[in-house]
């Protein structure tokens, strides 16, 4: 059986990917800080016959994300597709103004750094298997800053971009590596099944997507 690797999982966008994909027999990886929330994620999937388990980590704490995407691995097998999506602290959504070098390089490790260290954690056995898939979620803010959001238009753009670079080098070798961009929040998009559309989007980009970014809905739409 697969395995899908969610960093950044809750009940909303993740638990939607999860059920998503383990309708297609993924076994699921659930990966934040909050290891009680991650337990009752899993049981809930588990209701549905899906095969989940919680790994507790900090995205910012890069040897403690290893570890535990490596521990998901050992547990339920190598990891074939991962979901980068944690959920930004909204000290990175203050003005530019405001910013002060401390919190952009948090920011940075949050997005970022911590998309590296979680690409070089499931990339070898995907290139040896030489399939797979990457997935960044990101704002819109990947895309445009805005002075109002400094922390995301510092920090998603870098994360993109290092997204980017891997689309680039590892299209010829059967792994995708794609981002979903979706501009302002999920229960204000108007989508006809609400997030199960996002999860179903995501599921697309992991089976056929060739383009790094694709847009949820167009920029302007989402913005509030």
């Amino acid at each position: 059986m697969p395995t899908i690797a969610i960093v950044g999982a809750g009940p909303n966008l993740g638990g939607a990917v999860a059920r998503r994909f383990g309708r297609e027999g993924f076994k699921v990886a659930l990966i934040s800080r909050d290891q009680a929330k991650l337990d009752s994620l899993a049981e809930a999937l588990a209701e549905h016959g899906i095969t989940a388990k919680g790994y507790s980590a900090d995205v910012k704490d890069g040897a403690q994300l290893e570890a535990a995407l490596a521990s998901a691995a050992a547990d339920l097998g190598p990891i074939t597709a991962l979901q980068y999506s944690p959920l930004p602290s909204r000290d990175y959504l203050k003005p530019v103004l405001d910013l002060t070098p401390e919190l952009a390089l948090e920011a940075l490790q949050f997005s970022a750094l911590g998309l590296i260290h979680a690409a070089r954690a499931v990339l070898p056995a995907m290139r040896e298997a030489g399939e797979g898939s990457i997935i960044l979620i990101n704002g819109g803010t990947s895309v445009k800053a805005r002075h109002g959001f400094a922390g995301t238009s510092v920090a998603f753009p870098a994360e993109s971009a290092y997204g980017e670079m891997l689309h680039d080098a590892l299209a010829d070798e059967g792994i995708r590596v794609t981002q979903l961009v979706i501009p302002g929040s999920i229960p204000k998009l108007q989508l006809d099944n609400g997030i199960d559309d996002v999860a179903e989007k995501i599921w697309e980009l992991h089976t056929s997507g060739e383009d790094f970014r694709t847009m949820l809905i167009p920029l302007e739409d989402g913005r509030e």
